[in-house]
């Protein structure tokens, strides 16, 4: 009788032991996971619905470009597992899990929990399935879905955790700058009471996916042609400052960002700065024409060159060209004539210009990390040949957004609009930067230089437009067989319907512009001209 007794008492003392043991495994070694886990799965469960962001194409229709999208989760509690070895032959072929370290995952009798995959494909949840384990299971997790993958990638940005909440939180682009609207508000337990969470605001944007697709390809195609480093595109409506189209290259798939370098997932419209080259022409052009300092067919004397403080300016032909209009000054390209309209302007005046059409400044756009370029060589006390260079893009720095931006007011009769993406807002008005007798004379000689070089021209259409092929600076000048070309252009000329920009960096084997971006230039607009079916200007 002492003896049974003696063994009952140790028996259950075991029992209670081992009790406690587990409970002091759970609660004190694997608390901290516990209760993460806990408080992931309840923020979960409290967590706002996060707001979509939609395309709109002409006719007004919404295409999702961000939306939340519920995934399966596949994961096991070992603990539930009765014949590890069977689970673990039968499953790992299809998971990215080796087969000893899933054999170990799942031969833990104590543990609740251990994840197979997340985002799992068709073919892993049909085999769970089938197989149909006890202690294999299958959850539905929400995460953020981008259909058209690296298509305006560099607009929308994608979401990630952070590194003290698994809520996923705006990085880049839109993501990041309406990170707070598009999150919503999460709910809250307070005793027995449940605040239910808000959802998140939707975004709708100015970026047409018909027109974004379009000039994604030809730009792609373009820089694959010449084996540029990287090449971007711009497509904006002149007359609301609307940005129809924003792309560049090399860019990222935000559903998976990992894959990617963090210079992928930089906007380089905003974010970077380089000097435009002789599209500055047609902004010196209009500056000196709205001031009354000169008129298209004010002339001046060609001698192939011109020294200003030691240095000398020559044309990019080398060439001189004799008695010039300012017509042919832009129609040729030639940076003497530019240099010249720059002097007659003058120096504060001419810098005022440059800042009335936005340089130096920041347009506003509603999107992360704009950058403002750089007018500080023709600050203070400076020299006449940086005035003289800055006339045709070189001394001076703008962002690829200011550049179309302020071409944008020479199509729009001389006003400045602020760029935006927002569907839903009104077109905003910066300032008028010049006349609408200055702008119809700048666009009459971008129409003649087009129409001149014929490369951009389109038949039964007025196209107004300008070629910038830039050096890149290099410490102590500028690289010898590097450079950027841009090509900047609207139509139809008198009416227009749109402004692009297409740039390429470090073409291979083409050092002129006209021979890379004007091409591809004419296929985008061509296909926008068609796009919007706008009537031609002249039938024959």
């Amino acid at each position: 009788m002492k003896t049974r007794l003696f063994f009952t008492i140790v028996f259950f003392s075991s029992l209670y032991s081992l009790l406690i043991f587990n409970i002091y495994n759970l609660q004190i070694i694997k608390g901290e996971d516990y209760a993460k886990r806990g408080a992931a799965q309840l923020s979960w469960s409290l967590e706002a619905d996060r707001g979509g962001i939609y395309f709109t194409d002409k006719n007004n229709n919404s295409i999702p470009a961000a939306i939340t999208k519920y995934y399966p989760t596949i994961y096991a509690v070992p603990l539930e597992i009765q014949d590890p070895a069977l689970v673990t032959s039968e499953l790992a072929p299809y998971f990215d899990i080796d087969e000893e370290k899933m054999f170990k995952m799942l031969s833990k009798s104590d543990d609740p929990y251990e994840l197979f995959t997340r985002k799992a494909s068709d073919e892993q949840v049909a085999k769970v399935k089938e197989l149909s384990f006890d202690g294999i299971y299958i959850s539905e997790d929400k995460y953020r879905f981008y259909p058209f993958r690296e298509l305006a990638s560099q607009i929308i940005g994608f979401t990630a955790p952070t590194d003290n909440n698994y809520i996923p939180t705006g990085r880049y682009g839109l993501e990041l700058y309406y990170n707070e609207e598009l999150s919503g508000k999460m709910g809250s337990i307070n005793g027995d009471n449940i605040t239910e969470a808000v959802a998140g605001e939707d975004l709708y944007l100015t970026i047409d996916s018909n027109i974004q697709t379009q000039a994604e390809e030809v730009l792609n195609k373009l820089v694959d042609k010449y084996s540029a480093d990287r090449g971007m595109v711009i497509v904006q409506n002149p007359k609301t400052g609307a940005i129809l189209a924003m792309g560049a290259t090399p860019g990222f798939d935000p559903n998976n960002y990992g894959e990617y370098r963090l210079a992928n997932f930089l906007n380089p419209a905003i974010e970077t700065v380089y000097e435009p080259g002789s599209v500055m022409k047609i902004i010196t052009m209009s500056a000196g024409l709205d001031a009354g300092k000169l008129t298209p067919n004010t002339t001046y004397y060609d001698s192939g060159e011109l020294k200003l403080d030691g240095f000398t300016i020559k044309n990019w032909d080398k060439k001189a060209h004799g008695r010039t209009t300012m017509t042919e000054v832009i129609e040729g390209s030639l940076n003497t004539g530019a240099a010249y309209a720059q002097s007659l302007i003058g120096k504060d005046l001419f810098y005022n210009y440059l800042t009335r059409f936005g340089f130096g400044e920041t347009t506003g756009i509603a999107l992360p990390g704009e950058v403002g370029g750089s007018l500080r060589n023709l600050e203070g006390d400076s020299r006449d040949v940086n005035f003289a260079t800055a006339s045709f893009g070189q001394g001076v720095s703008v962002t690829p957004i200011q550049l179309i931006n302020a071409v944008s007011s020479i199509a729009n009769g001389g006003v400045l609009m602020r760029p935006y993406l927002l569907a839903d807002k009104e077109p905003e008005v910066m300032r008028r930067v010049v006349s609408e007798k200055a702008a119809k004379q700048a666009t009459d000689m971008l129409v003649s230089a087009v129409s001149k070089a014929t490369v951009a021209a389109i038949p039964k259409f007025d196209v107004a437009g300008k070629t910038g092929t830039a050096q890149i600076p290099i410490k102590g000048g500028y690289a010898e067989d590097k450079f950027i070309h841009t090509f900047v252009g609207f139509a139809p000329a008198y009416d227009p319907e749109f402004t692009i920009l297409i740039r390429i960096d470090n073409p291979y084997g083409a050092p002129l512009a006209g021979l890379t971006v004007v091409p591809s230039f004419r296929d985008l607009a061509e296909f926008l001209l068609n796009y919007y079916n706008v009537p031609p200007d002249h039938l024959e």
